[in-house]
């Protein structure tokens, strides 16, 4: 962890922590986001580092998104969040009784603008929290498989709620297969703006097969 900056390492440390939070019924993992956030505005400040480059590069997602091949990966998310939906359906229907409450803590699940607006926003911030902060900083320090299985793991376990072992399982396990997804886009292009496309696309697909289904 040496070429982890302490300042960095810390606030690491306890976006991990928090992460773990839900697990003893503590709800306050979402401050991961705000840390996140804060920790990378504050690195790229100190570092006198412009927009180019810093990991949220406005200016470079009309050429990131030239490239034919990110669009795949763009879509990966989308199909997973799909079969996530289908397979509940057929095997466990419940789950999306649980996923709309668990998801309507934060924002409501239905197509409005203030929704449409607030599931973009939520998705920005833990793209730059878990991804141009978090994923970044740990790169540095580990090769890019652990650090995505690290990243997601406890991005996952910042989505956790208690409920029936099966229903929580099965969406935490979709929750960490679309984390990895996001990370890959993240490392391809360098860039929180792309992997919050796919972020958001995924979300917002996924809440209008909800609607459709309710």
């Amino acid at each position: 962890m040496g070429s982890i900056k302490k300042v960095s390492l810390l606030a690491m440390i306890a976006m991990v922590i928090l992460s773990f939070t839900n697990l003893f019924g503590i709800p306050i993992s979402s401050l991961c986001i705000f840390i996140g956030l804060a920790f990378f505005f504050i690195n790229n400040t100190l570092a006198k580092q412009p927009t180019k480059g810093s990991g949220l590069d406005l200016g470079a997602i009309s050429n990131n998104l030239k490239d034919r091949r990110i669009w795949i990966w763009i879509l990966l998310p989308i199909l997973v969040n799909a079969a996530c939906v289908t397979l509940s359906l057929l095997f466990i229907p419940e789950y999306i009784e649980f996923e709309t409450a668990r998801a309507g803590q934060f924002v409501s699940v239905e197509i409005s603008l203030s929704s449409i607006l607030l599931f973009f926003v939520f998705a920005l911030g833990e793209e730059i929290a878990w991804r141009a902060f978090f994923q970044q900083q740990l790169n540095k320090a580990l090769p890019l498989v652990p650090v995505l299985i690290i990243s997601s793991l406890l991005f996952t376990l910042g989505h956790f709620q208690s409920g029936p072992i099966r229903v929580v399982l099965f969406g935490l396990t979709f929750t960490f297969i679309n984390s990895c997804l996001y990370g890959v886009i993240f490392h391809k292009t360098q860039n929180a703006w792309i992997s919050t496309i796919a972020h958001y696309a995924a979300n917002m697909f996924e809440v209008l097969l909800y609607v459709l289904i309710r």
